[in-house]
This record gives structure tokens, sequence and C-alpha cells, in this order.
């Protein structure tokens, strides 16, 4: 049941970065009165994370904030991997058209103006209060809600209370600090300076024509090509070496000679962390939930960093939605994290692994590594896509009869229509859906139409003679029933599915699994 104390805010997000931005706007989209704060004023105007994917524009898209972060966006290119000895030992691209999800899988982005459009689209929902400035002094769960004394900065407190807090306040949270929840150490920790460059147009030649990972074993170092003339070095750091004393220009060119000189490029920054993998142990406590760096931090070596900590906030409103709503218990909530925990420790093993293999210092261990992964490509240089590195979801609100197509993103082809190609979320919206195989007649008797507006489901139907069927114009979602075995697909409102189904009784029987689970 949705809860019976008028508190002042249904969410309280803490935190205004890109999780807490998105957050904001997923909530004010679906008209739960919100606050935000951030105790800084202004954007970070330096670029920290570099890299979003597919999944992530279909969400911002989803919101109507696409087309504001697009001037700053451009496709990833393709990344060469270099051994030991300078040769190329394998490629890591995206997977190639028709694209699953309509976008450019891989793209990278400039951070500090992507970080303003989202601030400002979140900031124009009409039930949204954004308060900059603003610090959590400190919280109290009281089982009705959750009290939050904030202190802006001229130094007035003020409390507030909310239904529920999502806690987007960074790797050093003060949220999850003050709930006492620790990390679990993934076990990895290397020093390494970040390097950020605005190249002038004459000395791009000088650089690699695609993103590269050098895995010398005297220096790793990782190359990627921004937006415009924005490039980045990601450079290990070698026992001994001061991290701060390695962030002052002089040894930064240093560094770069072999590519740049300070005539060629701007230095727009250069900073030292340490690369860590850490899981929250817990994602909630009651009221309070963690997202973003506050739950997790991984090794950027597929930049994903930022993706996760919107992925969270994607799975994690339209839950909070439901539960404040009434439409299910707040027991919905505990799959946030165990749908979220579960896919951040697999994944962050995957980066892990990748990391290792790049920061290889061991000059025998990494010629051993180089003739190993030529091996595996049959002696040359093989291309892995950076879509299947990333996994599916494993755990959580999935269908219970296991099957290969569950907790997978479901793809979204362009749509013909009378007003010309479009996306299929445009056309059909997103939300619940029950996505038909049009071409499948064991679905025609009976129809599911009136049991999926009963359960919620939106129906679509792709292909096929029906009136109502929508047609495809590449054949993505016929590839992908086809690959699966199955003619029908209940997907959730952030794209995951969560079953699916060959004929009429499978499909009713996974309905009522849906409609018991969601209570």
């Amino acid at each position: 049941m949705p809860n019976t104390v008028a508190n002042d805010f249904q969410v309280v997000v803490v935190g205004f970065g890109p999780s807490g931005a998105v957050a904001t706007s997923l909530l004010g989209d679906r008209g739960l009165r919100t606050l935000t704060i951030d105790r800084q004023r202004g954007v970070y105007d330096k670029p920290r994370a570099i890299a979003i994917d597919h999944e992530i524009l279909r969400l911002l898209d989803n919101l109507g904030a696409a087309d504001k972060v697009r001037p700053y966006i451009a496709p990833f290119p393709a990344s060469q991997h270099f051994g030991a000895r300078g040769q190329l030992i394998r490629r890591i691209d995206m997977v190639a058209e028709p694209y699953p999800l309509g976008y450019t899988p891989s793209m990278v982005f400039t951070q500090p103006p992507v970080e303003a459009a989202l601030r400002a689209h979140a900031q124009a929902y009409p039930g949204v209060s954004v308060e900059l400035g603003t610090e959590l002094v400190g919280f109290t769960d009281t089982g009705d809600g959750v009290m939050l004394h904030l202190r802006d900065d001229g130094g007035t407190i003020r409390t507030v209370t909310a239904d529920y807090v999502i806690a987007c306040d960074g790797a050093s949270s003060g949220v999850r600090q003050q709930l006492g929840i620790a990390f679990d150490d993934l076990v990895f920790d290397e020093p390494w300076l970040v390097v950020d460059l605005q190249v002038e147009d004459a000395a791009l030649d000088r650089l690699p024509e695609t993103a590269a990972q050098f895995c010398d074993p005297a220096r790793p170092t990782t190359f990627i090509i921004g937006p415009g003339r924005h490039r980045r070095f990601e450079i290990m750091l070698m026992p001994g070496e001061d991290p701060r004393a390695m962030e002052q220009p002089d040894r930064v060119w240093q560094l770069l000679a072999k590519w740049l000189t300070p005539a060629h490029a701007t230095l727009w920054r250069a900073a030292s962390y340490r690369f860590h993998a850490l899981v929250a142990t817990d994602w909630r406590r009651g009221r309070v939930l963690l997202a973003g760096d506050a739950a997790h931090q991984q090794p950027p070596f597929i930049g994903q960093g930022m993706c996760q900590g919107i992925r969270d906030v994607a799975n994690l409103v339209w839950k909070l939605d439901r539960v404040l709503r009434g439409q299910s218990s707040a027991a919905l909530l505990d799959t946030y994290g165990e749908e979220r925990g579960a896919h951040v420790r697999e994944l962050t093993g995957r980066i892990k692994a990748i990391g290792h293999v790049i920061c290889e210092r061991d000059p025998v261990a990494a010629e051993a590594r180089d003739a190993r992964i030529l091996a595996e490509g049959g002696g040359v240089p093989r291309t892995i896509t950076r879509q299947d590195i990333v996994p599916p979801l494993t755990h959580g609100l999935l269908a219970g009869a296991a099957h290969a197509a569950n907790g997978t993103l479901f793809p979204q082809p362009w749509i013909r229509t009378p007003a010309g190609r479009q996306l299929l979320d445009a056309v059909s919206g997103a939300g619940w859906r029950l996505v038909l195989d049009g071409r499948n007649a064991r679905l025609a008797s009976p129809a599911p139409d009136d049991r999926a507006g009963a359960a919620g489901l939106r129906v679509i139907r792709i292909g096929g003679s029906d009136d109502s069927a929508l047609t495809e114009t590449d054949g993505v979602i016929a590839t992908w029933f086809d690959r699966h075995g199955c003619a029908a697909a209940i997907v959730r409102p952030d794209h995951y599915v969560f079953g699916v189904a060959g004929d009429a009784p499978a499909l009713a029987a996974l309905m009522t699994e849906l409609t018991t689970r969601l209570q």
C-alpha cells in the first residue's frame, strides 16, 4: 500500500551528477514529487567519464533528452590492443549493423556539457525541485519515511521528509557511510594518471587513428578519441612515482613526448586515480537506496562507470514508482540490489580480467600473454565486441523458467510508419510490453490481448499480416525471435526481458507469473 503519511517529497535524490540527474528526470517523468540536492552549485568543468553506450542513449531518448546531448557525443571507434613488442594482438569494437538498439552501440562524450544538459532537462519537470549548494548533514529512517537535515551554503539548516531517498552522492558517499554499508573489495588497485587534451587540428595526425591500448609492460597506456579535438591518455604509474607530482604539466608532457608537445595541444586535465573494483555489500537499507559510485566502482577499461550508474537508476525508479503508487509491495525494491549487485559484480570481473591483461608489468609474462591472445584468434588478432562483454541480468525479477533470452536487453528496430522511419520506442512507448512475433500462428488462439491488458502490458505485434502489426526495416526482432526460438517476450520498463514463450499456453502461464511476482 502507498505510504499514508504526507511527507514533503516522495523521493529525495542526494547528488546531481549524471546518475542523480537521470534519476531526477526518471522520477519527474513519472510525476513523482522529487527534491534533488547537491552541495556543489555548478557542473565540474573538467571531463571525467568519457564513454556511454546504446542502452544509455535509448533511456535518454525515452526521456526526450537524447537530442540535448547528441551535439557532445561521437561514435567510439575500435580500440586496438598492442602487445609488449608493439604488435597488434586484438581489437575491441562494437557490434555490426543493423544495430540492435537502433543507435551507435558505443559512444564517447564530453562530460561537462552533457552533464549540464542532463541537469537542465531534469529541472524542467514540474514536480521536481532542485536545490544546489545544499548538503545533507544527517538523516533518520522513521519507518514511515526519511527525515533529512539539509544545510545550504549560507549555513541555514532545515529538515524535510521523504518517502524514499536515492543516494547518488559519489564514491565517498556520506549516505553510505552513515548507513555503515561497507564495500566488498574485488581486488583491483592500480595507480593511473588520466590526461585530457584539446589537440590542435594540425596535430591530430600525430596520434593513433583509432583508440588504442598499449600493453607495454614498461608503461601500460590507453588512448581514447573523444568528440571533436578531445583526446584522452590514461597512463599507468609505476612503483615509487608520486601521483601528485606526476600530475604536474612538465611531467605530463614528458609522458606524452612520443606523441605531442605543448605546441600541439592544450592540457585540459591531469588527475591521478587509483582504479578500484568495489561493490557495496548492501544496496538498500529500509527507505534509503544507493546508486552510482555510491554503490560501486570499477576500472575504466571498457568505459562502463557512468553507464553502470545510469543502469542503476533506470532499474530502480520504475520499481519505486510502483511501490509509491501501491501497485507493488516494498519487497519489489529488494530486487534492485539483487539485480544490479550481481550485474555489477559480473561486469566488474570481466573488466578486471581485461585490466589484468593490460596492466601486466613482467616482460616475460607479457610475452606469454601476447602469444596466448593471438592463439585465441588462431594466430591473428581477433575482434571482440564491447556489447558481448556486458552481461545480461541473472537475478531478481525474471521468469522462473530459465531461458537464454531472460535478462537480456530487448532490441529496438527501426519501424516503417506513414511519417517515415521511426524507432520502436517512439512508435509504441516504453513501460511493460508484450511483444509478439506476428509471423507465428501459435499465438493466434487464444488471443493474448485482453489478458495482457489486465496484466498492465501493452501489446506490440511485429511482422505478419495483422492490420495492427508493425513492420520493421531490417529484421532485427525477427532475427531475435528466431535465434531464441520463441514467439513472445514480456519486456520490462527498463527494456530487459522478463521472460519469453513459444505458444499461447506458455504465454498465459508467463503472464500469471508476472502478475504474482509484481504484487
